[in-house]
Order: structure tokens, then sequence, then C-alpha cells
């Protein structure tokens, strides 16, 4: 069946706590009461009608289900976590507490909060959008406890497992038997501590540290997940009969499935065998068949496997693209690594692969630890929507150039927004309006950062091209002194073709330099891909970004001296073959 442009998935991820929050305190290491907090009643109509307007087709909700806080929720049954394991304030949304339960911080009545959840989904469709949520299989809270499930009949995590072993099959954790957890040094609690953290037999921490003590700088607020493989006895793997932590996880998929959750982020999926996701994304599907499965994945070497076996749909492309064009938006790197990425990496599976320049684990572009202006990101942006058909992901306030530039708590002054305390985005409730979310309070380069930013949404999802076409790299006819200045390392061009519509792209990544160059298309890309006929007259339109220049060019002269243009620093110029 041919792409439509429904198939090009434009994702707005919305860091939930964050995204309703009008309070100005900020006040570091700040209580809810004292900073804040965004919630599910607040993503209003309104709110989804403008990320609507923006170009959005999917929003991830990200820290939707209920983790671990130093907030104290006991009145309404929640029990409270120890602060020597808990990250921050606000606590580590990775850090899940209860699956079958929703962040009772996001509620404005909390013991209603899981219809005020499904309310916001509600919402959320009825604008025509699609809704993502984050599935952490791997790890857990160090005091993971459902009252949920417990309440519905359902047996816990660990409720049945053998502390006598390190591992056993029927295990839901792993230990490390006779041994106290030991907190690890150089962790301090933003809290007064009243009493030591017991934890015994010490549990594996997340991040596959088998000992008693983890350091700071492991996940030590999480307990990994047992999948039935013996990571201290040659990753020996036992799936026959199904182990338990795979069917409590199905039914978790299945329950937030039947909330009507259309996709799942899967938080660091290739710590998960992929075994379990080939048999339960498949479960998933007999209910829902058109779920989406983004799996958070640093691997290449396992890309195919985790598509093919593992069944997701879609791939983090972090370690490819975006490494890739973050060197080059700092001034280093090269566009020749785009060129060995779809060759190499991930050519035959570009339509899989999810592209971003920022989310909630990397640092903002317009920070002084990444690109240090946001207008940098032009280019990149352009191709990471553009570079193939897959679907590209936008985080809340980069299409504002959100800049983070004090220390939150926990997370400390490093260019990112934090996602472990109570806080808020000034530039967001610039834009929020007090509730409008019109923009109006924006400053004129951040609007038309965010015009840019909807331009090219639009653009992706408008332009068969784009969302459904053929790729061709015009490189190896231009490098090398075949056109004339035509920088290897800084400028880049690219076909995008159908039938019906012709685009070419060209980039210069450089921070600095202006360049004067020719771009060439080959005869056989003339003749063979997009199927054009030399004896004809064609004008090449500009139609990205939206500028009045429109050339006329004749094939020969593409194909033999190409096309002259003027390239500024990071610019981008993407053009529409018309016959005339």
């Amino acid at each position: 069946m041919p792409a439509t442009n429904q198939d090009k998935h434009i994702i707005y991820q919305i860091f939930t706590r964050l995204f309703d929050n009008q309070n100005t305190t900020n006040k570091i290491y700040g209580t809810i009461s004292e900073n804040g907090s965004g919630k599910f009643n607040g993503i209003t109509s309104t709110a989804l009608e403008a990320i609507k307007k923006f170009g959005i087709t999917h929003v991830w909700y990200t820290g939707i289900i209920e983790h671990a806080t130093l907030t104290d929720y006991s009145e309404f049954g929640i029990k409270t976590d120890h602060p020597l394991i808990v990250k921050g304030m606000a606590g580590s949304p990775y850090a899940v507490k209860d699956y079958y339960d929703v962040d009772p911080d996001l509620a404005v009545d909390v013991v209603n909060r899981m219809q005020e959840f499904e309310d916001l989904v509600k919402r959320t469709h009825d604008s025509d959008l699609k809704v993502i949520i984050d599935f952490v299989p791997n790890h857990v809270s160090r005091q993971y406890h459902s009252d949920t499930a417990r309440s519905a009949g359902i047996k816990d995590f660990g409720e049945d497992d053998d502390t006598s072993v390190s591992f056993s099959p029927n295990n839901n954790f792993y230990y490390i038997p006779n041994q106290d957890f030991i907190v690890p040094e150089g962790h301090k609690a933003p809290v007064n501590v009243t009493a030591p953290y017991m934890e015994r037999p010490a549990k594996a921490t997340g991040n596959d540290v088998f000992r008693a003590q983890p350091s700071q700088y492991d996940w030590y607020e999480t307990i990994k997940l047992n999948y039935g493989v013996d990571y201290q006895n040659g990753h020996t793997t036992y799936f026959d009969p199904i182990p338990s932590t795979w069917l409590k996880m199905r039914d978790i998929l299945l329950f937030w499935t039947g909330k009507g959750v259309d996709g799942f982020r899967c938080d660091m999926a290739e710590m998960v065998p992929v075994e379990f996701w080939g048999w339960v994304i498949p479960e998933i599907k007999k209910v829902n068949p058109v779920i989406i499965f983004i799996a958070e994945i640093y691997n290449p070497a396992q890309y195919h496997n985790y598509l093919k076996n593992g069944q997701f749909t879609y791939l983090y492309d972090k370690v490819g693209l975006y490494n890739a064009l973050r060197k080059l938006m700092e001034g280093g790197g090269s566009v020749e690594d785009i060129t060995r990425l779809w060759q190499q990496e991930s050519g035959d599976i570009s339509e899989n692969m999810l592209r971003f320049l920022e989310n909630h684990d990397e640092q903002r572009i317009a920070s002084k630890y990444f690109a240090g202006d946001p207008w940098i990101a032009i280019p990149a942006m352009t191709l990471s929507a553009t570079l193939h058909t897959g679907p590209v992901m936008i985080y809340f306030g980069q299409e504002l150039g959100v800049n983070p530039n004090v220390s939150e708590g926990f997370q400390g002054e490093d260019g990112r927004t934090t996602i472990f305390d109570y806080w808020s985005v000034p530039e967001f409730q610039e834009f929020a309006n007090g509730g409008k979310f019109d923009g109006a309070l924006l400053g004129s380069d951040q609007k038309k950062l965010r015009a840019f930013y909807e331009n090219l949404n639009k653009f992706v999802t408008h332009n068969e091209a784009v969302y459904a076409g053929n790729f061709y790299d015009l490189q190896y006819v231009n490098i090398d002194g075949q056109s004339l200045d035509y920088d290897k390392t800084r400028i880049y061009s690219y076909l995008r073709y159908t039938d019906k519509q012709k685009l070419l792209f060209v980039y210069n990544f450089d921070r600095d330099k202006t360049c004067h160059t020719n771009v060439r298309i080959p005869q056989d890309a003339w003749t063979d891909s997009l199927k054009l006929k030399s004896t004809s007259s064609y004008t090449l339109k500009q139609v990205f970004p939206l500028l009045n220049l429109t050339p006329n060019i004749k094939p020969s002269e593409i194909t033999s001296t190409g096309i002259a243009l003027t390239l500024p620093p990071v610019s981008v110029y993407v053009f529409e073959i018309l016959i005339n």
C-alpha cells in the first residue's frame, strides 16, 4: 500500500509535569507547593488545538505512570519513598512505582487522577491527535509497590520471588543474597533523612549492576527486572515456559492499550531481550493492530534485530543521525557521516528511524553546552524531517529556543530541562500565555523560530516526495572538485521524488562561511530516477523555506555545470522541479 501523509508522523514530546506549570518561583529543590506542577487538566482543548495547528500528529506524554517521589501522598493510600533512593524532589519518571497508576503530581483531584488522565486521552483524540506514553520495561523504583494491582487481585512484582538465590527464571528481580543494599557514596538527599534505607537482600540495579552498592552515577534509584536471562552466567536464557515478568508486562501493556493509548515509547528497549518484544508486541496488536512501538535503542548492530524479530515500529536514530548532526551544529564533524549512515547503517530501514534533535535526555540546542543558538538547528532539523520517510520528533519548547541556564536541583545546570525536580519553563510560559496558548507574549525572534518549525511540520506532511518519496544522494557527483567550491564536509544535497513530485534539497552546515557553489544532478538521476525528458523545459521553484527565488534552469545546464547557488551559513534550500 502506498505511503500517505498520515504515515509521516510528527511527534511532539511533552514533559507533562512541566507543560502546564504557570508557577514562576523556580526555587532550587523546591517542593510541589513551592514550584508547582503541570496537570492533566492543564493540557486543555485549546492547548491541543494549538499543537494540532502546529502540524503535530502524535503527542508523547512523558512521565504519566506513577513513579517514586519525595512528595508525600500517604493520605491517598500511596506509600512514601525513602529520600536516599529518589533523585530530586519530584523523582525520576523512569523509576516507576506502580505500573497500573498515574503520577498523582499531575492530578488536580488526586483521588480521581486516573479519570483525569482518561479525559486527557479523550481530549487528545478529539483534537485528531494520537497518544503515546512511556513504557518502562527494564527497571522499576527500588520501593515498587502496586496498590492498584493488589486491589485488582493481580500478583505484584517480586511477590513470589525466591530471594535466597541471585537468579531464578521464576523471579521478577535479581538478588545479591545475604547482603544489604548500600546507598552510593556521594548521594545527598535534598530533605532530612530520619532513618536508614533498608533493603535485604539487595537487588540488582537497573543498569545491570549486580552488586550491593552501585555508584552515584548508576541508576541506583531503580532495580533490574528479570526476563529470564541469567546475566552472571553467560547470559543464559530461560524463555520456556514463558517467564512471569513477560506475562505481567503483557497485562500492563494491555491495561494502557485499553485506556486508549495509541503507542508506547519503550525506555531502554535493548536492555530487554528481543524475544520478549517479538512475543508481546503481536499480543498487543491483537487488540489494536495499528498501535505503534518506539524503541529507545543505541546499538546499531541490533537495529535490524529489534525491527524484524522484535516487531518494533520505529527505532531511535540517536547514535547515527543525531550524533552526526550535533557535531555539525557544534562546528565539527562532516556531512560525509550522513552518506555513511544511509549506506552502511540505516538506509534500508530509513522509514523505521525516528529522527530528532532534542528530547528529555539531551541538552537543549540553544544551551551553551550544544549549539548556543536555536537558529543553528534550521538545516539539521530540516534534514532530520526530510531525509527519508520516517517519523520526526520535537521536544516541547524546542520551537521556542528554550535555554536552561540555572540549576534546578538534582540534575544541576547542564543544558537540559530537568526531569527530576518541580520546575517551570519560562519560554513555554510565554507561549502558554495564561492558558491561551497563542504565543502572544513571545518575542519576535521566538515567533519566527516557531513559525519555521510549524512550516516544516506542514511541509513534510503536505509534500508527497517527502512523506512517500524515494531518496537519491547527490554527493558523489559534486564532491572532490566536480562542482565548484562544493565543500564535501559542509554542503549536502539530495533528491526526494515520486512520479508526481521532484524535490531538490541543498544544505550548508558551515556556521560561518557563505558558499558559492554549483549542484549537479547526474544524467541517470534525471532520466531514470526522476523520469524527466532532457528535451523539455523546467523551472526550479523554491518551496522551503518560503523565499522568492525561481530561476529557470535547462536540464542540460543542471547535468553539466550544475545549479549555481549562494548558500549562507547554516542554510537550507528546497526546490521543486516543475515542467514549464
